[in-house]
């Protein structure tokens, strides 16, 4: 009870740009955009798949090993993961190796230049993407739904770039990267999967069979933008991304591969990696003390500062991603998808 009461987190918004910015009026042009994006997205999503434009190839990048799991197995896991007087799902070495493999998304980009290849970061007198090296990046994490811990699988790509398209492009940059997350349910099935770009911004939800919207209060404030349900999936779990040239948005979650297309195998990375880096005189992390990448910054940030987020558009560190502009919400919130999301009954059974 007494750590209950002490601990406090300060949350990744500053109160006091949105008092000189004007938040209550300026929200509202956002909110606009907001929408006008989110439409947009829609769109992409309704687009028959074999019909949305490509500005390069397709390169399908895929684990080089991938298990298979039952939904008993992936209970099992988690049910013994949980013995600990806390019952939060600290799996051992070689069952997060399992679930990690399970879950590992297939990612099938095109590819129109390099800066649309993954690749692993590394420190060169700032931060580059070495394309030479695939990698994927993993971590856990946990949410609650109901008082009970769940187990949440986390999966970040990095691009060398988002390349600006034209003199007034706000959101090019150097460095660019998504995350992908699956939150397992107590009895092995998958319940939401969501994703965001690794600067916090584009928070997509796709919640699978399990899980039920619930309904959303009316505000300008950001909500749960739900531009596709999961696909159902075999007993391996694997999904793949389909990523556009450039811009790296998210446009379709498939079951199974989308179109022929040459493939590529990622090699794993414990995401801590990121916070030691070889550089040119040592070591160094991926990120400042702030939790930002130097050398990410957007022309964005420069209009989008009255919505409070520190330096909007650059990359970030896990547990430093503001996810909305309107309203104020973390990839992190323990309480992020029961906010949005309730589950069937027969997930606890």
């Amino acid at each position: 009870s007494a750590l209950r009461e002490a601990a406090r987190v300060n949350d990744e918004y500053r109160d006091w740009q949105r008092v000189v910015g004007l938040y209550p009026l300026t929200a509202l042009a956002f909110s606009h955009g907001i929408r006008r994006w989110q439409e947009s997205a829609r769109q992409t999503f309704a687009t028959p798949l074999m019909e949305l434009p490509l500005r390069g190839a397709l390169v399908r990048y895929v684990p080089l090993e991938r298990g298979a799991l039952t939904r008993a197995e992936v209970a099992q896991i988690l049910a013994r993961s949980e013995h600990n007087p806390l019952r939060i799902p600290e799996p051992d070495a070689a069952d997060k190796e399992r679930l990690f493999a399970a879950f590992a998304p297939a990612f099938e980009i095109d590819v129109a230049s390099d800066d649309d290849r993954i690749g692993a970061p590394r420190r060169d007198h700032g931060p580059v993407i070495d394309i030479a090296q695939p990698v994927v990046y993993r971590y856990l994490s946990h949410t609650r739904y109901q008082g009970r811990n769940l187990l949440q699988l986390n999966y970040t790509i990095w691009f060398p770039a988002r390349p600006r398209d034209g003199v007034f492009d706000l959101l090019g940059g150097r460095l660019d990267g998504v995350t992908w997350r699956v939150t397992l349910t107590p009895d092995g099935e998958p319940w939401v999967y969501d994703a965001m770009h690794n600067c916090g911004c584009y928070h997509l939800f796709f919640p699978a069979s399990r899980a039920v919207t619930r309904v959303q209060p009316h505000s300008i404030e950001e909500q749960a933008f739900i531009p596709q349900a999961a696909p159902e999936t075999q007993a391996s779990y694997s999904l793949t991304l389909r990523i556009a040239a450039r811009t790296h948005y998210i446009q379709r979650v498939l079951a199974g591969p989308a179109a022929p297309a040459p493939s590529v195998t990622y090699q794993w990375a414990d995401y801590e990696e990121l916070r030691s880096l070889p550089a040119p005189h040592g070591r160094s992390s991926l990120f400042q003390g702030d939790g930002i990448v130097a050398g990410s910054e957007r022309r964005e940030r420069f209009l989008f500062w009255p919505m409070g987020i520190p330096n909007p558009g650059a990359m970030r560190q896990r547990g430093r991603h503001a996810t909305a502009f309107v309203g104020k919400r973390h990839f992190d919130d323990a309480d992020l998808l029961e906010r949005y999301f309730e589950m069937t009954q027969q997930s606890f059974e």
